[in-house]
């Protein structure tokens, strides 16, 4: 095709003196919303896979017979839900339900725990 039939105006042949020109910034635009929605896909299918693991925990430490096995797998059990509990793929009341989880199995795995807390004696309660 000869260069005098094409069309000026379109980009293939819109050159500037460092090369062809950059894509409009509705293009731009485009593919930054697409790669924020890839973004939010990747981010959604990390989280389902936290919770999935996370039920895979809590298999194991029903299973589990050890005190510091059960101890270990109480605590990442209880940071997985405050780590999901903190997540905006899901609704607010799910993450509310996952935020309760990890006070329960954070106080599960005190239960557990080698060195228990210390209670106070009775002269340090007095003022």
């Amino acid at each position: 095709m000869p260069s005098e039939l094409a069309d000026p105006t379109s980009p293939a042949n819109h050159q500037t003196p460092a090369g062809p020109s950059a894509p409009p910034a509705s293009a731009l635009l485009r593919q930054r919303a697409r790669s924020e929605d890839s973004l939010a896909l990747r981010l959604a299918a990390a989280n389902r896979a936290l919770w999935t693991a996370t039920q895979a925990l809590m298999t194991a430490f029903m299973q589990s017979t050890a005190p510091a096995h059960r101890y270990l797998l109480a605590r990442r059990i209880a940071r997985n839900f405050e780590t999901l509990s903190g997540q905006d793929c899901f609704d607010a009341s799910c993450r509310a339900s996952f935020a309760r989880l990890a006070t329960r199995w954070q106080v599960r795995s005190e239960q557990f725990s080698p060195h228990p807390a210390r209670r106070p004696r009775l002269f340090e309660l007095l003022p």
